[in-house]
Order: structure tokens, then sequence, then C-alpha cells
């Protein structure tokens, strides 16, 4: 799983993070206000923009290492809570991909 020592919290403020995990893909990213970032995770295989909302989750977490404690806290959480999605995702995504049209 994802450890806090790779996510530069300055370099949130740039530009978004993204990673996966077992079938659960991540994405951070700084609110307009620099203040909070928003953290969100998605099934694989579509990217972040590619992905419907109606399959992404959300939640919001201040800009400091409290509020990163907590946002990988909260990673943790939805994969554990959510592991079978991830992992049918993670073994059906190349199926998915590969779908002839």
């Amino acid at each position: 799983m994802i450890d806090k020592k790779l996510i530069p919290i300055g370099g949130l403020k740039k530009e978004p993070f993204s990673g996966c995990h077992g079938g659960m893909r991540y994405y951070f990213k700084v609110d307009d206000n620099k203040e909070t970032f928003t953290l969100t995770v998605y099934p694989e295989p579509w990217s972040f923009e590619n992905t419907p909302d109606s399959e992404k989750e959300s939640s919001a977490f201040p800009m400091s290492d409290e509020g990163m404690d907590s946002a990988v806290e909260w990673l943790r959480k939805m994969y554990e809570e959510k592991k079978g999605k991830w992992q049918d995702s993670a073994k059906n995504s190349m199926h998915i991909v590969n779908k002839k049209q």
C-alpha cells in the first residue's frame, strides 16, 4: 500500500499525484483554495478522466502532514472495505480493455 513518504506534499501543490494498488486507483489533487486536497479512489482500468463519476469516491483533507496521515488512512480503509471490488477490477481489466466492439 502507499507510503506517505512517496507523496510529495509540496509537489502536490503544483500537480496531481496518482497511483494504484491491487485494482484500486487513487488520485490526489489540491483544491482551488490551496489549503485542502481531495483524494479520489476508483477501479481499474481507466484513467481518472475516463472513469465515470459514479465509479469514484472522494474525500477532502487539510494540506498538512496530519491531513496526509488521514488521507493515507482513508485510502487503506477504502481498499479494505471494498477489496473484492478492487480485486475483481484488476482481474477483469484486460477483458474490458480488449473487449471487441
